[in-house]
């Protein structure tokens, strides 16, 4: 799957890499796109200042597993361990600064509850 996601972004976008930072699979691994130090193609106007985490799957009417979820915060925390992300990080949804259905309805009622989401941009 992460393949096809590489493979789609390259030859369709002509990117160098995915567009994400990082994709987050059913199974709780992750998988590195562009990484911490390179910016993504995530959301435009906020590439430069964000890290952009992926989750395989569609949650409109589903929630994401908890593994993904807790997958999700270990990497906030490692991100916050190696001083890449602020201790003050704030997540947001990418439907909170683009036009998109991003991350689903589910999973993003999933991370209002986070204590790192942010109903601001």
């Amino acid at each position: 799957m992460v393949e096809s996601i590489r493979s789609y972004h390259m030859d369709t976008f002509g990117w160098d890499d995915v567009g994400y930072s990082f994709i987050i699979g059913g199974d709780g691994n992750v998988y590195e796109g562009c990484g911490w130090a390179n910016e993504g193609a995530h959301t435009y106007g906020y590439n430069k200042k964000s890290v952009g985490i992926a989750f395989i799957g569609n949650y409109q009417k589903k929630n994401a597993s908890q593994i993904m979820l807790d997958t999700a915060h270990q990497l906030i925390e490692c991100g916050k361990a190696q001083h890449i992300l602020q201790e003050d990080v704030r997540v947001l949804g990418g439907r909170q600064v683009i036009q998109i259905a991003s991350p689903g309805n589910y999973l993003y009622k999933q991370i209002q509850k986070w204590p790192e989401w942010s109903a601001n941009p």
